[in-house]
């Protein structure tokens, strides 16, 4: 059994019926849907045409909100409807970013994820749902897709469907009739600040867009999920991370085995930065009491957990490092390579998640991991350059190389995530955002020029100068500044291209 739905477009005459019917069936907050009806128009006047598409949740068989939710508060039933547990949200959103239909919301009610469930309280009394009773039109069918009786197997089998973003591979069970292909593209249509009876909020960076496409004239609001706090995450992780795999690297070096900055300091400064790190992911939650469902009620396939149980055995060993430190001993090899194993795993597993944010194709880079460990590197370095000028002075000249070399591998691969062949739209106006839309002075003045050049060009000239402590402050202050100017600017630009 696999429930679906069919919606004819044909008969569709975007009266906003199945909209209503929704909201009244399960008490949808004012501003948020769990169907909506779009419309766009084409051609130029008199010769027009208006066209309409009613849009949902796709209860995809392969569903990736089900993969992505940390606490199994999404879940994929046996008769193929992708219900919710609200109980069990924590608000992480992360099912908001992995959905390529913008299907789901956060309702302002519960703060809890939200989204269309098939009315399974009414198809388990046998009932249709409530948007299939109240078309005028019998635009809407739903039905077991498996039984080849039903009206919509036999629409199926017997006329010419189409599915939303089929490339994706989530398998959705929602079908079109007779719908314009524009409606279901959005990347092909035309968007203005205004619609023909509302003004259009607007909280993302503008779509390049063309006069000749296809114009939207209405849709439902649908805000970027994340923002600053997700940038600053990444930020601190890489301080966190990369601060222990530097001391590592350096004490390898068997040069500084007793210095207190690679032995107190680093192990602080990571427990520190963690610390930081953990408090943005908590507040970041829409439910931040519920934290602790991380642990207590974990899905494993979700990178969510996978990266807390990382950052739980990455603090273990920096409080272990510290503890050895400040007793004076020296920091077993053991210890070491685990530490560098974790602060790996801790700075890298964030590629994991973003992979399984499958809607938005910028993070779906395979060049991400590798730019997330070259980042720690640069973060760990800076941040123990400044300590070490403060502190310990014997490791600047190592860790200016070691940020030198991480800051040019950083600089080619920004250049290569940009110039790789697009392969789909959405990371063409993402890219497109980057270099040369709205965010493109800050790309290029902050977090390129200030942030990558000017302390690559610091760094050369602080390994030729014999007093050089504040040519390292200032390159290693640029970098850590350059980092966090690209952590939000790459966060905001995942999301300008429309999901829906």
């Amino acid at each position: 059994m696999r429930y679906g739905f069919v919606i004819d477009q044909d008969r569709c005459i975007g009266c906003h019926a199945c909209t209503v019917a929704c909201k009244e069936e399960h008490s949808v907050p004012v501003g948020v849907f769990r169907t909506w009806v779009k419309y766009v128009e084409k051609g130029e006047f008199p010769y027009t045409t208006r066209h309409f598409g009613v849009l949902r949740c796709n209860h995809c068989d392969d569903s990736p909100c089900t993969e992505i939710c940390p606490t199994r508060a999404l879940y994929r039933r046996a008769d193929g409807i992708v219900d919710f547990d609200n109980a069990r949200c924590i608000g992480c959103k992360a099912c908001m970013q992995a959905c390529p239909y913008d299907a789901l919301y956060i309702d302002p009610n519960t703060s809890t994820a939200a989204k269309c469930n098939f009315c399974a309280h009414r198809v388990e009394k046998s009932l249709e749902p409530a948007c299939v009773i109240v078309c005028p039109t019998q635009a809407i069918l739903a039905g077991d897709l498996d039984h080849p009786g039903s009206k919509v197997a036999r629409v199926v089998a017997n006329k010419k469907v189409s599915v939303r973003k089929s490339q994706k591979g989530t398998n959705p069970k929602l079908f079109y009739v007779g719908i314009e292909g524009d409606v279901i593209e959005p990347e092909r249509l035309s968007r203005e600040h205004t619609y023909f009876w509302a003004d259009r909020r607007v909280t993302q960076p503008a779509v390049d867009s063309s006069p000749g496409l296809t114009r939207e004239i209405y849709d439902v609001f649908h805000p970027a999920p994340w923002g600053w706090k997700i940038a600053a995450y990444l930020w601190t992780k890489s301080i966190a991370a990369g601060v222990l795999l530097v001391a590592a690297i350096l004490l390898s070096m068997a040069a500084n085995s007793s210095s207190p900055l690679l032995n107190v300091v680093a192990p602080a400064l990571a427990l520190i930065a963690l610390a930081v790190t953990s408090a943005l992911l908590v507040f970041d939650l829409k439910r931040p009491d519920r934290f602790f469902y991380l642990l207590t009620k974990p899905n494993f396939r979700s990178w969510l957990v996978i990266g807390t149980y990382f950052l739980i055995g990455y603090g273990a060993c920096s409080a272990a490092w510290l503890l050895a430190g400040m007793f004076g001993a020296e920091v077993p090899s053991l210890l070491r390579w685990l530490s560098t194993l974790f602060s790996i795993a801790s700075a890298c597993y964030s590629a994991f998640l973003f992979a399984q944010a499958k809607g938005r194709d910028l993070w779906q880079s395979p060049v991400f991991l590798w730019h997330l460990l070259v980042q720690a590197l640069v973060a760990g370095s800076a941040a123990l350059l400044i300590a070490g000028v403060l502190i310990d002075a014997r490791a600047t000249t190592a860790a200016t190389m070691i940020l030198v070399i991480s800051l040019i591998a950083d600089l080619a691969m920004i250049f290569g995530e940009i110039t790789l062949p697009h392969v789909s739209e959405d990371i063409r106006i993402a890219t497109r955002a980057l270099i040369r839309g709205t965010l493109s002075v800050r790309f290029w003045g902050l977090a390129i020029v200030l942030g990558l050049v000017a302390p690559i060009c610091l760094c050369l000239a602080a390994l030729r100068l014999a007093d050089s402590a504040g040519v390292e402050i200032a390159a290693a202050v640029l970098a850590l500044a350059g980092l966090w100017w690209f952590e939000e600017l790459w966060v905001k630009a995942g999301q300008v291209a429309p999901l829906s």
